[in-house]
Parts: structure tokens; sequence; C-alpha cells
């Protein structure tokens, strides 16, 4: 196996071709004249659609350039408010806060990437065709771009006696950005370099690992922080800085360095992690080949510490954003009285009696008790909402949720009858689940110590991939449970769910943002609060829950009955069939599907705005505006944040495609 961190120059595959159950036949590239006659000037119908297209192609992009580039935009509104529009109003004394964030993401990242990715390489051919083109692009661009206004010594434009600003000559502005000409020449060598260097054969055979792509170009552009002089702007104690003769600062260099850094390293570790678990795991399984012996625990081990590594991994993925969020970034002031008085009592009262009760209903002859006793649970949660709902007795939102959690525990408990192993899994499960929920109460009714300007200590980009990510972590579940709940032969939970869908589907998502920011509050009883964070992921999570719960019951359609009955066959149970067979099948179909589902909801977040959330959009649109020094500069801003919209969303589909290839979704 190839270790893409490795300083090896290249990797050369198999020069053979591979069956079609992989990919494509070789077949040997075609010469540049020829390639072009065949696919872009066949005939004289497609010669003219290509003619019209690189025109139309031609004028998009002189009319971006032209307007990125004009001496009108004041980019400088957007330099100076970067950490305005991605964190807001946050404390610069506490800023660090947000580096901790950041380099936490990087770790989870780079670990991430290090054990489950799986990335080969891109073949030089097409990181040839990659240089060329980017080549192509800057040096078309500097032909295109219209000569720059000549100003005088004050900065002020010349104008000619008509009144007309006074360009320089075309040769002066082609002299003028011979940066841009070098870059694209050096673009341009190196794949000629790469060209006369290689044959035909090893130009499609030979692969350049993509892990040197994905890290290589962020470790060039945090390197050039410290040598290029991008300029030092910013906004701090209410004073402007602009300065675009200098060096990036400090206090933004570094730790971007040491982020990059992280993402290096932990994706080292983790593929370091990962070789090393599957060579003892052959290395065992060989040995048992020589001595003809079955699989035995020794090869099995490795795997099983691998898998459980991963496990690990995906659980704090998953907890990190309410980690980060609710206690890294919000730094809440904890009332410690009350926890040792109230919170800590009643998480130990729920832990002990939750595992004892759970404990006896997963007995061999709890049978239809221990089931009764669920309903009794479910029941009995039911009742506390009801109570508060009406006001009948006082109680903590805290031990509602912990009935409503118990109840559901105890309706899952049959799954894990008998084996002393998963009776203590589960029981261990719920342990972990109390301490969760009674410490993310504790910090989240505690005051936030972080003072800003505003009722929000965050907002911009950060609130926006807060109630994205949130939004995508709960939705995914509610939309699996309603779409099984949708194919479901029980007429009770297929009605339900198919009502919950069509009205959802039939609601525009602005409606459900107003509903439950400005009426759902009016219903709430007394000393019971709903955030405008919460609001709005509540709204977005309800919203975007009916559209995936339809993208997965495609993918359960397509599961043939020949699947629900093999798995009768074999004696799974329902649970079962469903966890192993059918899900893993459906979901893996509905990949194209739900990951534009994911894109949609990323975007559709710039609404918030409309409920007064100071999100991405709004940042760029109405705040920066509104500042004194940049009264009515709004195209900028907008142009950015429609950039990094983009940019995110091109990642997001990028991976999806790596994700189908990885599955084999779309092959036999």
């Amino acid at each position: 196996m190839t270790d893409p961190m490795q300083p090896a120059a290249l990797t050369v595959m198999a020069a053979e071709p591979v069956g079609p159950a992989t990919s494509p036949p070789d077949r040997p590239s075609l010469p540049p004249g020829r390639w072009i006659r065949e696919n872009l000037f066949p005939n004289t119908r497609n010669s003219i659609l290509t003619v019209l297209a690189v025109l139309i192609a031609l004028l998009a992009y002189r009319g971006l350039l032209n307007f990125v580039f004009s001496e009108e935009r004041s980019w400088i509104a957007v330099r100076t408010n970067l950490r305005l529009l991605f964190t807001q109003a946050y404390p610069e004394h506490q800023y660090v806060r947000i580096w901790v964030v950041v380099g936490t993401i990087m770790v989870l990242a780079g670990v991430s990437a290090g054990i489950w990715a799986r990335w080969g390489g891109v073949t030089v051919k097409r990181l040839m065709g990659w240089l060329m083109s980017g080549a192509a692009l800057i040096a078309t661009g500097v032909v295109l771009r219209e000569p720059s206004v000549l100003t005088d010594a004050a900065g002020e434009a010349l104008r000619d006696g008509a009144g007309e600003r006074v360009r320089e000559s075309f040769a002066s502005a082609m002299a003028d950005r011979w940066v841009w000409w070098v870059l694209a020449l050096v673009l341009f060598g190196i794949s000629l370099a790469l060209w006369l260097s290689l044959d035909d054969l090893r130009r499609r055979t030979t692969e350049v690992p993509v892990s040197w792509l994905i890290f290589g170009a962020p470790g060039l552009l945090v390197a050039s922080t410290w040598v290029v002089r991008y300029g030092h702007y910013g906004f701090t104690e209410g004073e402007f800085i602009a300065e675009p003769g200098r060096i990036v600062a400090m206090s933004t260099r570094l730790p971007w360095t040491v982020m990059w850094l992280l993402l290096v390293g932990c994706f080292a570790l983790g593929r370091l992690a990962r070789d090393r678990a599957i060579a003892l795991s052959q290395a065992a399984a060989d040995a048992d080949d020589a001595d003809g012996a079955d699989e035995d625990a020794a090869s099995v081990l490795p795997r099983r510490s691998l898998a459980k590594t991963r496990a690990t991994v995906n659980l704090l993925w998953l907890l990190s954003p309410f980690f980060l969020y609710w206690v890294v970034m919000r730094d809440p002031e904890i009332d410690y009285a009350h926890v040792f008085s109230t919170m800590l009592p009643m998480g130990l009262a729920f832990g002990v009696a939750g595992s004892a009760a759970l404990w006896w209903m997963t007995r061999t002859d709890a049978g239809e008790f221990g089931r009764l006793a669920a309903m009794g649970l479910l029941l009995l949660a039911a009742f506390q909402w009801v109570a508060a709902f009406f006001g009948w007795y006082s109680m903590l939102q805290v031990a509602r949720i912990g009935f409503v959690l118990l109840a559901v525990a105890g309706l899952l408990a049959p799954n894990f009858t008998g084996v002393a192993a998963q009776r203590r899994r589960l029981v261990g499960a719920w342990l972990f689940v109390v301490l969760l929920v009674f410490y993310g109460a504790t910090v989240i009714n505690s005051p936030s110590t972080v003072e800003t300007p505003t009722n929000m200590f965050i907002g911009g980009f950060s609130v926006t991939l807060l109630v994205s990510v949130l939004t995508i972590m709960l939705s995914f579940p509610i939309g699996v449970l309603l779409a099984l709940a949708r194919t479901s032969r029980l007429p009770i939970f297929r009605v339900l769910s198919t009502i919950y869908i069509e009205v959802i589907r039939g609601v525009p998502l602005i409606t459900l943002l107003l509903f439950f920011s400005g009426v759902v509050p009016l219903f709430l009883p007394d000393g019971m609060e709903l955030a405008e964070l919460a609001a709005a992921i509540i709204g977005y999570t309800l919203f975007s829950a009916a559209y995936l719960a339809e993208n997965v019951r495609g993918g359960l359609q397509s599961i043939r009955r020949g699947q629900y009955e093999a798995a009768d066959a074999v004696g799974l149970t329902t649970v079962q069939r469903t966890g192993f067979i059918v899900l893993p099948q459906s979901l893996r179909v509905s990949i194209p599907p739900l990951v534009g589902q994911v894109i949609a909801t990323f975007k559709e977040t710039s609404l918030l705005a409309i409920i007064g959330l100071f999100d991405f959009l709004r940042m760029a649109n109405s705040v920066v505006p509104n500042q004194s020094q940049f009264l009515g500069v709004r195209r900028e801003g907008l142009l950015f944040v429609s950039a990094v919209y983009w940019v995110v969303a091109f990642a997001m589909s990028k991976y999806s495609q790596r994700l189908e290839q990885r599955v084999g979704l779309g092959q036999r």
C-alpha cells in the first residue's frame, strides 16, 4: 500500500487495463489537434455552438473581471470586516476560543481523513490539464481586463476634457501585470515539463497522491502569508486599520499556520494508525493461512481496534458542535451550588433507577411485562409534558427530557435481551446519555461570560455554519424514521408520517421560521423561553427532515422484495433487518439526493436574517454597508459571500462524487 505522505515523487500504477467493473478500459490519448476537431468542431452545427459558447464565456469572464478589479470597488470594506463577517463581534481578548474551535475541527478532520479517506491519486494527464487550464485562464484574464485608471498624487482619478476617466495604454497595462504573466508562465512551464518528460502511457498511468493537492494548496496559501504583503486590515477598539503594504498580522498568520500543521499532523497519525492496523491484521491472517488454521482473534483484533477508533471519531464529530458552541465559545458561568444540590442528585437518580429498570427489562424472562413497563414509561413521559403544558405542577425541563429518554431506552430494551454483554452495553449507553443530558442542561442554562454589543455573542458565517450543521445532524435521523414510517405496514405510522411530510413540504420555509420564532413562544408555559437560535434550528430541522424522508424513501423502494425474504429466512428481527440489510443499501442509493438536500440546507440558512439573526448574508448586506466608513458598499460583500457559499457547496459536491465512487454507486 502506498502512503501518500511518503516523499516518493510519483506513484506508478500497473499498465495493464482493468476490468469494466472497476473503471473504463485504458485508451491512448488523442493528439491535441485531433481532440479539438473531434470534440469541439466535428461538424458545422457543433462548430457554431462552440464558437458561440466561447464568446459568451469570454464576455461573462470579462464582465466579472472588470467588476472585481474596477477602481469603483471598495474591497477594503471586506478585508477590514473579515472578522466581523465570520464571527461578528466576538471579543478580541477571548478570540483564542475561536482558534480552539478551529483547531478542534482541524484535529478531527485530519484524523478522520487519515483513518477513513481513500482518495487515491490524480493522473499526470489530468494534472497537466488543470495546470494548462489555469495558465490559460490567467493569461486570458490579463488580456481581457480593461486597463487601469490613472490617478494623481492624491489618489483621485484623472479625467479628460469630456469628464471621462483616463486609462493607461494597453501596453502599459500588460507591463504592469507582469506578476500574473509570470504565474501563467510558471503553470504552463510545469505542465510542459511533465509533458516532455513522460510518454503518453506514463502520463495516463502515473498518479500524484490526492492528499498532496488537498493539503499542499492550503499549505502554500498559509506559507504565502509570511512573505507576501497582503496588507494589514482590521477593526479594533472602534478604529479601522487599513495598511495595504504590510505583511499579514502575526495574530492571523501564526494561528493559521498552527491550524495547517494540526491538520497535516493528525492526518499522518490517522493514516499511520490505519495502515498499522491493516498490516497487523494481514500479517496475522497470513500466519493463519500458513498454519492451515481459521482466522483467529489475532487477525480480528487490529480490525476491531480500528473500527472502535472510527466509531470514537464519529462520536466526537457528533458531540463537537454542541461542546464547542455551548462550552468553549459561550464560556458558561456555572452555578456549582445548584449543580451539587439539584442537578447531580437528579442525574444520579435517573442513572441508577434507569439502569435498574433497563437491566430488569432485558431479562430473558421479562417477556411481555418488559414491553408493558416500557409503554408505562412512555405514558409517564407523555403525562409530564401534558402537565407542563397546562401548568399543573412545576418540574425542571431536564427531568421531563430524562423521562422521555428513559421511555425510548425502554422501547429499545427488547433488542438487547438475553446476552449479558448486550445488556451491559445498553446500561452503559444509558449512563452516558444521562451524563450528556444533565451536563448539557447545566452549561446551556448557565449564563455566558462573553459580552458583545448584541444579544447574541456570535454571528456571521459561524452562525450560518452552526445552524446548517445542527440542522443536518438532527434532520437526518428524523428523516430516516419518517421514511421508515411511511413505508411501514402499520397504517397509523404510515398515515401520520405521510400527513407530516406532505404538510411540511407544502409550507414555505420562511413560514416555519416565522412560526417558531414569533408564534410558538406565545404558547409556551410561564418561565419557558425559546431562543431565536433554537427556533431557527427547530424550523430548519423539521423542514429538512420532510425532504430527507422522501429522498430516503426513494432508496427504500429500490430494495427488492427478495432482500426482505432472505432476512426473514435467516431469522432476523425487524430492527436487525432494517439496520443491517435495508438501510445500508437504501442510503447508498440515496447519496446523490441526500447530498443535494444538504447543500440546499446550507444555502437556505441565508433566510436567518428574516427572523433577526446576524447570519453571513445579513452581515454583508446590512451591517457592513451601514458603517460610516463604508456607507453603501454592498456589492463587494455580496460577491464575497456568494464565493464562500459556492466554495462550500462545491466541496460537498466533489466529496459526494468521491463517496459514490468509494461505495461503487452506479457500478454492477
